[in-house]
């Protein structure tokens, strides 16, 4: 299921401040891999990690809300420039609250990526609730938008890409790398 971007997802798009992603099943393509040592392994997607980076540089924060606690987790987050962390959050709507409050945005600025229904709560509250297309039905139906390419695969990269489009700000996000590539054949 994916959406077209009609007029109300292009302002929804445009008013965004801060992106939040839950991790496993949006960061990642939600399996969870745990050695014989009790250590925790997850794969990230490089795509999506440069569409943090690049939304980030357009203007736009970045915050992740998960359940789970990793190591692994905060080196991704370091490591893409997301200023809000909140690891453990059984609340992920507390943390939202929390989130809203201290960063001075309203909850309409805000847009809120997940996978499953734990997110719903916060998705719900937030102006853009994004799901990835694998997400229970209850999710589906009351995403804003679903995207095209699952989670863990360049799903976070897609939702960075809109809202710069949306906002203007992906052309110029672009150009360096345009620049760099103009080969005459």
């Amino acid at each position: 299921m994916a959406f077209e971007i009609t007029p109300e997802l292009n302002q929804r798009l445009k008013a965004i401040r801060l992106l939040i992603l839950d991790v496993d099943g949006v960061m990642t393509d939600g399996g969870l891999t745990i050695g014989d040592d009790g250590q925790e392994y997850k794969t990230f997607h490089a795509h999506d990690g440069l569409g943090m980076k690049l939304l980030k540089a357009s203007g736009v924060d970045l915050a992740i809300i998960t359940g789970r606690t990793s190591n692994v987790v905060k080196k991704r987050a370091e490591s893409t420039g997301v200023a809000h962390f909140y690891q453990g959050a059984e609340d992920k709507l507390a943390a939202l609250y929390d989130l809203v409050k201290a960063s001075g945005l309203l909850p309409a600025q805000c847009a809120f990526m997940g996978d499953d229904v734990v997110d719903l709560p916060p998705m719900l509250q937030c102006g853009l609730a994004i799901a990835v297309p694998d997400s229970p039905v209850l999710l589906l139906e009351r995403a804003h938008y679903v995207t095209r390419k699952a989670g863990g695969r360049g799903a976070v990269r897609e939702v960075c890409e809109l809202i710069m489009q949306a906002q203007g700000t992906f052309e110029a996000q672009m150009a360096p790398f345009l620049t760099r590539a103009s080969i005459t054949n």
